[in-house]
């Protein structure tokens, strides 16, 4: 079987990473240059975290991880008025957690592949033509690619998604937020954060900081605005749309990098009818977006890399694996989804009153009913998929369905 992936981010690496490991001819194509270097710390639990231990790249993905004792809310003179013992949230998840930066989870993705993968950069898809055997994929230069199946995991802005389903208005549910992420290097800011996530307590708008192991700072920014609509210059907008705060936002925002080193975007879901059609493929966020207030957006692309994966080796019938990716794997997606909107009031509040019940919340989050209400918003349910599917259990196998 041929494949072409596009996206080489965390769902089109591990997805690669299987389906060559499994024995298909994989071609990887991916629009940017090169390997990107914006991004931002993730929270990996779940089932991709079950996933990654499947693989076998989960020591490779601890090893990049830092170690986060707390989040913890700061007024405007950094004072601490709150805050959630990373402790907590491992206890609920049996410890089976890593905070890592998303392009360190990104290198150890791309490290795993095989030598075989076909990996091209500044590469994108102009054309998708559906054949009844497969499908003819006609790059950005001209040149064809006849696939026996195409995968879309090109992200939120998914290209194929476009070409094949239909313009992106008609799939896109905007939140009302947008975020930025950027690295610099601040001593001063990197001592006042330690192991820490210190997040201003904000309404509207609110800064996070990380300190890095290469002593740089990681910023994570968030803000409401009813309009999707992006600026043209990132760092124009986060200089002026943070304007006013105090304690080491000011330092941050003449510290901000030019636009092309800042990963900027709105904070939106993806909701789809259909992940397929015909013998063209969405995963990650290109289907399913979460959000980035969900916060699980990667470790449901290796999941979902994962699951694919597994019904294509289950079964001699590409499409009736296709059809069960989807129905195993889209109620998933969904429940996270709706713990994603359900965590958004919890994040950044948007009056006084949800201020201080944010705040009181992180306060009393050492009893257990409170605690249960926090992990539920933070983590959402469980799922045992990838574990059914690494026992071989004949429930989740597509060869009988």
């Amino acid at each position: 079987m041929k494949v072409a992936i596009c996206g080489a981010g965390i769902a089109g690496l591990a997805l690669a990473e299987r389906l060559s490991a499994l024995g298909a001819e994989v071609v990887l194509l991916e629009r940017s240059s090169g390997p990107r270097a914006q991004g931002y710390m993730i929270d990996f639990f779940g089932a991709g975290y079950d996933a990654a231990e499947a693989i076998g790249v989960l020591p490779a993905i601890e090893k990049v991880s830092h170690r986060i004792t707390e989040a913890s809310l700061v007024d405007e003179s950094g004072r601490r008025r709150a805050g959630l013992r990373y402790t907590q949230i491992a206890k609920a998840l049996d410890g089976r957690i890593c905070s890592l930066m998303r392009p360190d989870l990104e290198k150890v993705l791309r490290d795993n592949l095989p030598g075989d993968v076909d990996l091209r950069f500044g590469t994108s898809v102009a054309d998708v033509s559906h054949r009844e055997d497969g499908v003819t994929v006609t790059l950005d230069g001209g040149a064809q690619l006849d696939v026996d199946l195409l995968v879309g995991a090109d992200g939120i802005h998914s290209t194929v998604r476009a070409l094949v389903f239909g313009a992106e208005s008609q799939y896109l549910r905007y939140l009302g937020f947008h975020s930025a992420a950027y690295v610099f290097a601040a001593a001063g800011i990197r001592d006042a954060a330690a192991d820490r996530f210190v997040l201003t307590d904000t309404i509207d708008r609110q800064m996070g900081f990380y300190a890095l192991r290469d002593g740089r700072v990681a910023v994570f920014a968030v803000h409401r605005t009813p309009d999707p609509e992006l600026p043209q210059d990132a760092r124009a907008a986060i200089q002026d749309r943070y304007a006013g705060m105090g304690w080491l936002v000011p330092e941050a925002l003449e510290r901000c990098p030019p636009s092309a080193d800042i990963f900027y975007d709105q904070v939106a879901q993806v909701e789809m009818p259909h992940w397929r059609k015909g013998r063209v493929v969405l995963i990650g966020d290109a289907c399913g977006a979460v959000s980035l207030i969900a916060g699980q957006g990667a470790s449901l692309a290796v999941g979902g890399a994962y699951v694919l994966a597994e019904q294509l080796r289950r079964t001699s019938s590409l499409e009736r694996a296709l059809d069960f990716y989807e129905r195993l794997w889209r109620p998933v997606v969904e429940e996270k989804q709706e713990a994603g909107r359900d965590a958004a009031k919890l994040f950044l509040p948007a009056s006084s009153s949800q201020q201080w019940t944010r705040r009181t919340a992180l306060r009393l989050a050492g009893l257990p009913m409170v605690r249960r209400r926090i992990n539920a918003r933070l983590i959402g349910e469980p799922t045992a998929v990838i574990a059914m599917l690494r026992s071989g259990s004949p429930e989740f196998d597509s060869s009988g369905s």
